[in-house]
Parts: C-alpha cells; structure tokens; sequence
C-alpha cells in the first residue's frame, strides 16, 4: 500500500497500538487455543514500561494507525516483537513494510531474533520469506510452543 507511512510511534500512540495489538493476536488465541497469551493480556502500564527500553514503529494510512512493530538492542541482537497489522488491512505488504523498516533501523547489528507460535503456519511462512530461519522451539505451557527465529548478518550486516 504506497499511501502507508511507516514512521516511530509516539508515547501517544500506545493506546490505539495496543488494541491493534489485541485485534490482530486474536487469530494467534484461536489458533493455539489460549485466549490467556502475553499479547491479549498486556496492559497500558506494561506497554509504556515496553517502550521506554526500545523503538516502536507505526503504520499509518490517512490519520488512521493501522500497525505495529517494536523491537529493542542487546548487544549484537536485534530483538523484535509483536508485529501487528490492524485485521482489516492484513495481506497487503504492511507487515513487510514494518518489518524492512525496523531491520533498516537496526542495520548495524549482527543478527535479528523474534518468535511466533509453532501453530502459526502463516506467521512462519511470512518470516521464512524475509530470510529468517529456525533457531530453536521453547515449550511455554502444554498449548503453546514458541519458535524462536534469527536472520543472521550478510557481510557484516543483517541482510
């Protein structure tokens, strides 16, 4: 979508990118069958505790916020969480768009690492297609498993 602005989100924005995160992960509840998963639980207060330790980059069409990503620094990594495409405007390149640009943000590092569930095949196949590749499985309770995934750095940075 050439009429979306991928820009960093302003502590004011944590309302609305809090409940695009609470649409957009309902699908990942249905999925794994936990309605009780981080995402869906957050709350403001943890979400500004969130964002004072990294960089939350927003989608916006118009005046509307229709995504997210964040993602915060240690040491060589790149770590970067909740990825979230308001449901209206998934399958359209937004995700991608969101995460190109946190990557480009943190280019200077060696390595990005995120996760997802091992349920979610489309979340595995969306990071798959940006070159992320399987580092481990860790077992969260008896209905979820996370797959931890990397993209490792091309010539000194991640590619």
């Amino acid at each position: 979508m050439p009429d979306v602005t991928i820009c960093e989100a302003g502590i004011e924005d944590l309302p609305e990118i809090l409940a695009i995160q609470k649409a957009a992960y309902l699908s990942e509840a249905e999925i794994c069958q936990d309605f009780t998963i981080q995402p869906l639980q957050q709350t403001m207060d943890q979400i500004i505790h969130e964002y004072g330790k990294g960089l939350f980059l927003k989608a916006v069409k118009g005046q509307q916020l229709i995504g997210s990503v964040r993602a915060r620094e240690d040491g060589e990594t790149c770590y970067i969480a909740n990825l979230v495409v308001s449901p209206d405007y998934q399958n359209r390149g937004i995700g991608s768009r969101l995460l190109n640009e946190i990557e480009n943000r943190f280019f200077h590092l060696q390595r990005y690492e995120l996760f997802t569930t091992e349920k979610s095949n489309r979340n595995l196949y969306f990071y798959k297609k940006h070159g992320y590749i399987k580092l481990m499985n860790k077992p969260v309770s008896d209905k979820i498993i996370h797959v931890y995934l990397e993209k490792r750095a091309v010539g000194g940075a991640a590619g």
